[in-house]
């Protein structure tokens, strides 16, 4: 291995994934040398790192530290975009991850305090989340361009909610889910509701995940809108706590959190 150049052997690498440089590091010392230098780790690295690093907030790194390093950094949530947006990779398959705050999505009358409010909420990633105080007429939605994404993945996007006691109406009609690309669309409907088996409060109680729908990235640079809208009742609804949604790979599994499920399907 020693008559390897460390670019060829870098290459050889990148068509791996991090946690398979992980292992051979167990092998010998002389791969341990190899598979954690920078011309490797560079590789699991977003290509468009340095500007990613630009946005985080009060980062704790440069790009010009440790590529490994780097990378394990990123695999936890950063929050980037003044606060807005939160960054992170997987660690074991080096894809891209993003959650969009509550303030990122575009929600119907969502600035009027008479049917929304925004306050700190305990569990959550983000200074505020909005809470629904009462509407009708709930919709919001969300947009990401592939270009920020991990190229050649299949992508779930998530709607991040807690159910307050107080809640009503929320379950009275389905609420219908979407996520849309120029030429690919996926729809269904969920009902909102708290699992029959949570009885705390709900400023104690897990962030729950609405299934809006799945994508996947290709080559070009795509838009994608992701939404939820209950639109036909004319009932009152309220004790909706949205965090954001979040958007990742969709064999990344995240037992911890609860999940609704719709079907969704190309037209």
């Amino acid at each position: 291995m020693e008559r390897v150049p460390e670019d060829c052997f870098a290459h050889i690498l990148s068509f791996a994934s991090p946690q398979d440089a992980c292992s051979l590091c167990l092998v010998s010392t002389t791969l341990q040398s190899m598979a954690d230098s920078d011309s490797v780790w560079e590789k699991f690295l977003p290509l468009d790192c340095e500007q990613i690093v630009s946005r985080i907030v009060n980062p704790s790194f440069s790009c010009s530290s440790n590529k490994k390093y780097m990378f394990v950094t990123l695999c936890t949530p950063q929050l980037i975009d003044g606060g807005n947006k939160i960054f992170w990779i997987e660690k074991n398959s080096g894809k891209i991850c993003y959650q969009l705050s509550a303030r990122e999505l575009s929600i119907a009358w969502g600035n009027c305090p008479l049917y929304w409010s925004w306050k700190p909420v305990e569990g959550s990633r983000f200074e505020e989340a909005a809470e629904l105080r009462t509407i009708c007429w709930l919709e919001m939605n969300g947009s990401i361009s592939t270009g920020m994404l991990s190229p050649k993945t299949l992508y779930g996007a998530y709607l991040k909610v807690k159910i307050a006691d107080r809640a009503y109406g929320l379950d009275s009609l389905p609420s219908h889910v979407s996520v849309e690309l120029p030429n690919y669309k996926s729809h269904g409907t969920v009902y909102i509701r708290r699992p029959s088996h949570t009885h705390s409060h709900a400023e104690n109680e897990e962030w729950l995940e609405i299934e809006l729908g799945s994508f996947y990235t290709g080559l070009d640079k795509e838009v994608v809108r992701m939404g939820l809208k209950e639109v036909k009742g004319v009932h009152l609804k309220g004790g909706l706590i949205v965090d954001g949604i979040e958007i990742r790979p969709k064999n990344v599994p995240n037992k911890a959190q609860k999940r609704f499920s719709h079907t969704a399907f190309p037209v």
